[in-house]
């Protein structure tokens, strides 16, 4: 009894032994407040204290209560339910939690049966005549993991589970800002489509005024070839939107799992908000949100374990085995003579190979340096894309502001252009410039407020989204 209760001891100081260091965490740069806070900029306007979105906690902020749109959350609502790339992801986290499983058997014992019938001539008997063998046996294998190979190989595995989960998020991410983005395209096509047949209307009945007026010789043909040309402009720009339009509609569909199909918008461009709120997310919450960063940490832990198996592959295999079974020469009398079997143990480990398994712990030690050095790489790329992205907004909406005093001025302009063109103050070319800045500001404008959109978009992915 005294020496079973020593050898479970011994076992047991040995089991809590692992070859390699166990993760302790990686370094990495952070800072209290993002840059864009020290500069002359109005960043509260964009992340505001969760305070003032009257919630309980970031947390419980979604999607939908940033972006109110129903069109678009009906949208990203059939994404997240039929999209393949996201099914795929899905899958992804199957087969980690399958690999821990297969991976977790191996540090268990090893539980297998054989049987056999046989008809010979067999040493030890009447050579002269043949004889029957019957035989059964099960058998049992067990490679105690003294030294934390498996144990670390189930670290590796429970690692790139974790990693899966948060690689689906990272796609679940990737697939609302796509979805996002794609639709403020949409709006942004429709409306330059919008623009652009009002100014072909203008500029139709404006060239029928200049033909008329070039049949009776008032004015030279110069501005009949100059009108023909604005009209021209406007007509090949409405194709052109129109075949954008048709592809963001179909990439929408691809999208929601659905056939190519026209897609009914909500909230037109000209009606979006320009200020939305989102909730303050400092930088180094970042790392425990963005799922980018998660799975960078998750490689570098399964990089550390897996330097831990291989050091344990230094050492030698410890196995305990055992066989029970029966035989005889008629299958009716299996067992009759008593069972036979045998226990032992073994020990298998290396002697000389040339240096091969040291060169896989130097290997898999070279690997977590690069794994390091990837999330802090991923980590300084997290705080580069939110700075960009806070600053873009804030810019943008400076833009707007710019963009819309263009439209306004030059929409005024090209009224009093065609007003002073009508009473023969001034010449027709000044009047097409004048209609043709309208144009190009009001197109512009538009442009400037999709980027707008798509900022805050990308601002939600950016910051780790889920809330």
């Amino acid at each position: 009894m005294n020496r079973i209760l020593g050898l479970i001891v011994i076992v047991g100081i040995f089991w809590s032994c692992k070859s390699g260091q166990n993760y302790q965490g990686a370094e990495v740069l952070t800072y209290e407040t993002y840059r864009t806070a020290d500069l002359d900029r109005n960043l509260d306007s964009i992340l505001v204290n969760v305070d003032t979105l009257q919630i309980d906690s970031a947390v419980n902020v979604q999607w939908f209560d940033v972006f109110p749109d129903e069109v678009l959350q009906d949208l990203i609502q059939k994404a997240l339910e039929n999209n393949q790339d996201l099914e795929i992801a899905a899958e992804n986290i199957q087969q980690a939690q399958a690999s821990l499983i297969i991976q977790r058997s191996q540090m268990l014992p090893a539980i297998g049966y054989s049987g056999a019938a046989q008809r010979g001539n067999f040493a030890g008997f009447d050579l002269g005549t043949t004889t029957n063998i019957f035989s059964g046996f099960g058998s049992v294998n067990w490679e105690i993991d003294f030294w934390g190979k498996y144990r670390r190989l189930n670290e590796a595995a429970k690692a790139n589970i974790l990693a899966s989960e948060e690689g689906y998020r990272a796609v679940k991410l990737s697939l609302i800002n796509t979805v996002a983005t794609t639709y403020f395209q949409l709006l942004e096509y429709k409306l330059r489509l919008e623009i652009s047949e009002q100014t072909l209307t203008l500029r139709d009945s404006m060239l029928n005024i200049i033909e008329e007026r070039f049949d009776k010789g008032i004015i030279a043909e110069i501005d009949l070839n100059q009108a023909q040309i604005q009209e021209a402009i406007a007509a090949g720009s409405i194709p052109i939107w129109e075949r954008l339009i048709v592809s963001s509609e179909n990439l929408l569909s691809r999208l929601v799992g659905e056939l190519p199909d026209s897609k009914t918008i909500g909230i037109k461009l000209l009606d979006q908000p320009e200020d939305i709120p989102f909730p303050e997310i400092l930088p180094g919450e970042l790392l425990v949100r963005r799922p980018d960063i998660l799975i960078a940490e998750q490689d570098l832990i399964a990089s550390n374990a897996l330097i831990g198996a291989a050091k344990a592959s230094l050492l030698p295999n410890i196995s305990l085995s055992g066989l029970l079974g029966v035989a005889g020469s008629q299958f009716s009398s299996l067992g009759s003579g008593g069972a036979s079997w045998n226990m032992g143990a073994s020990i298998l480990g290396p002697l000389f190979n040339w240096g091969a398994l040291q060169r896989q712990v130097d290997i898999e030690e070279s690997r977590t340096r690069q794994a390091i050095l990837n999330y802090e790489r991923t980590v300084l790329s997290a705080y580069e894309e939110v700075e960009n992205i806070l600053y873009s907004i804030e810019s943008l909406k400076k833009e707007l502001i710019a963009r819309q005093a263009h439209v306004d001025a030059a929409v005024k302009a090209q009224f009093l252009s065609q007003e002073r063109y009508n009473q023969g103050v001034t010449s027709y070319l000044e009047y097409l410039e004048s209609q043709r800045q309208a144009f190009d500001a009001q197109l512009n404008w538009a442009g400037t407020k999709q980027q707008l959109l798509t900022a805050y978009s990308n601002l939600y992915a950016a910051l780790g989204g889920g809330w």
